[in-house]
């Protein structure tokens, strides 16, 4: 990797043959002619800890030949990794914990202040920066200097916050979380102070006086990352957690910190390094080993990709629940539309009237359905107007129907279908057709305290529809049948067998088709008895695939789009 800023040295005794459709590194090869001394050097980025690799099989002739020729993958799934103490020295800054020092304010900055508010350090020189600030209330009483504090990890001690001329900052609760035992595998200190925004301030500036650098978006969650706190998909789910709307989506977000996923990719990947390992060696000593059984081989790689796929199935779980679920409710004048908003929200955020046309822009109501955030979309009534103020409404309508997950039709119970009806329907369905994310449709009939439902629910014009459900706004009828309906139409996902609430982004679904399909094809190369060569490549396939979700196989760009998504201070 030409060009990359910072880089470590890995060892790998042995690499795969083929190396096509993989991301690669530079390499070069040893001089030392005893196999036992033969190295190749790879340069990785990302400040990961130093391993080597341990040799499973003699390198091969044609194995040197790669080496010197091309470039290898930097995860060799033939491998087991192991700490090098001896190339420590060789380590990132970040990786080992000799870099700057970042701070930063962690708790919300922006609208209404709390009691408390916090900033966070994570560095090698986080105790001096706090020791130079801080009196801890028990020296102050002997008078003895606060460069004299010597933090003990996990033990809250009361104090002050001193500038350089002696003059008081705040006085402030200090939290020392000291190496490896903190959120970084840093020394990280937490400073709590008075809220409100000014005392933080003054002493997060007094922080980055002292050598502190301001941390960047994710990048305390990046740290546990790079030093082996976390994996990708947890550290993901991190940021998933602090942006969650719902209970449900806390929850999910916690299983997936907890290492749901993680442990399912890393026994996939296991099982993929396990079946390179035996397939790579029967490659050079063939007459050596017994019989490959392919029965067998085979099934293991569909058990995998069995679990490959039933995780794909969380997918549209985990984002709806992130994204949340947008419904659009349209209809002509006067039929309930801000009624069933204000219902379903139990608010009183939409104006009702007799008089037709009160609703002229679009307004929004948030809720929760099953455990899903749902935003809903009270639109005008669509009809052909010369009023200038209601046609810019109608068009409004039609925009917010365009981009709704979920299109809810209202018409009224007393009147029946009507022309007018037909008119919006008609429009619809040419929403939904434009729309590059066809819309799922539910037809609310309303005001059934009026007339009944059953006109319009048996009649023709009922069919098109995804689901027909019959309410009364006014006097809540009907709202759970709605609800129910809904989650229906719009599909929850899967919770994984056993009560596990985790799910996958959309990142890591990409990866686990990824590897779904290079599975896939394993399993056609056994039944057509290819060379083991092509076998090696699917399966390497696999095993890069799942490094991508875990982490241990990711580009730098990815790293950086994903961690510029968290907050400040996280």
């Amino acid at each position: 990797m030409h060009g990359m800023s910072r880089s470590i040295a890995y060892l790998a005794w042995e690499v795969p043959m083929i190396t096509r459709r993989l991301s690669v590194v530079n390499t070069c090869l040893g001089h030392d002619r005893n196999f036992f001394d033969r190295k190749a050097y790879i340069h990785l980025p990302y400040h990961r800890s130093t391993c080597h690799w341990k040799p499973v099989a003699s390198l091969s002739e044609s194995s040197q030949a790669v080496l010197r020729q091309s470039s290898i993958s930097f995860s060799d799934s033939r491998t087991r990794f192991e700490e090098d103490k001896s190339l420590g020295n060789k380590s990132s800054d970040h990786s080992n914990g000799t870099g700057d020092t970042i701070a930063a304010i962690v708790t919300p900055t922006g609208g209404q202040h709390g009691a408390v508010e916090i900033i966070r350090l994570s560095g090698p020189s986080a105790i001096a920066i706090v020791k130079s600030l801080f009196l801890p209330a028990r020296k102050r009483q002997v008078k003895k200097l606060r460069n004299d504090w010597n933090p003990v990890s996990h033990m809250v001690e009361y104090g002050t916050i001193i500038d350089a001329s002696g003059a008081l900052i705040d006085e402030v609760l200090v939290v020392p979380m000291l190496a490896p035992r903190s959120y970084t595998r840093e020394d990280v200190i937490e400073i709590q102070c008075h809220g409100g925004g000014i005392c933080s301030r003054r002493v997060l500036h007094l922080c980055l006086e002292a050598g502190a650098r301001l941390a960047q978006p994710g990048e305390f969650t990046l740290r546990a990352f790079l030093n082996g706190r976390l994996d990708l998909s947890q550290a993901e789910n991190v940021a998933q957690l602090v942006s969650a709307k719902t209970v449900s989506a806390a929850e999910t977000a916690l299983a997936g910190l907890q290492g749901g996923l993680s442990l399912l990719v890393q026994s996939l990947r296991a099982e993929c390094i396990e079946m390179l390992a035996d397939i790579d060696a029967r490659v050079d000593f063939d007459d050596e080993l017994p019989d490959l059984d392919t029965i067998s081989l085979i099934q293991r790689i569909q058990k995998a990709q069995q679990q490959v796929e039933q995780a794909l199935t969380t997918e549209r779980r985990g984002k709806l629940l992130q994204v949340g679920i947008q419904v659009a409710i349209v209809g002509r004048p006067n039929v309930g539309k801000s009624s069933l908003l204000n219902a379903w929200s139990q608010t009183n955020k939409a104006i009702v009237t007799s008089v037709a046309g009160t609703t002229r822009d679009v307004i929004e109501a948030g809720i929760v359905v099953g455990g899903f955030p749902v935003k809903l979309l009270d639109t005008a009534g669509i009809r052909d107007t010369s009023d200038e103020v209601e046609s810019i409404g109608v068009e409004r309508s039609i925009v917010a129907a365009r981009g709704a997950d979920v299109i809810v039709m209202v018409v009224n119970a007393k009147d029946g279908w009507t022309e007018e009806d037909t008119h919006i329907f008609d429009r619809v369905l040419k929403i939904r057709e434009m729309s590059s994310r066809v819309a799922q449709s539910m037809l609310v009939i309303n005001k059934i305290d009026q007339a009944s439902a059953s006109t319009i629910a048996g009649s023709k014009f009922a069919n098109p529809f995804d689901k027909v459900v019959a309410t009364c706004a006014t006097q809540r009828v009907g709202f759970e049948d709605l609800e129910a309906a809904f989650l229906e139409l719009v599909g929850t996902g899967n919770v994984i067998v056993g009560g596990k609430m985790w799910a996958v982004n959309e990142r890591q679904a990409e990866q686990l088709l990824r590897a779904s399909k290079a599975l896939e094809r394993l399993q056609v190369s056994i039944k057509q008895n290819l060379p083991m060569d092509f076998w090696a490549v699917d399966i390497k396939e696999a095993a890069v695939a799942f490094g991508e979700v875990s982490g241990d196989d990711v580009s730098e760009e990815v790293l950086s789009r994903i961690f510029s998504k968290f907050c400040i201070g996280k």
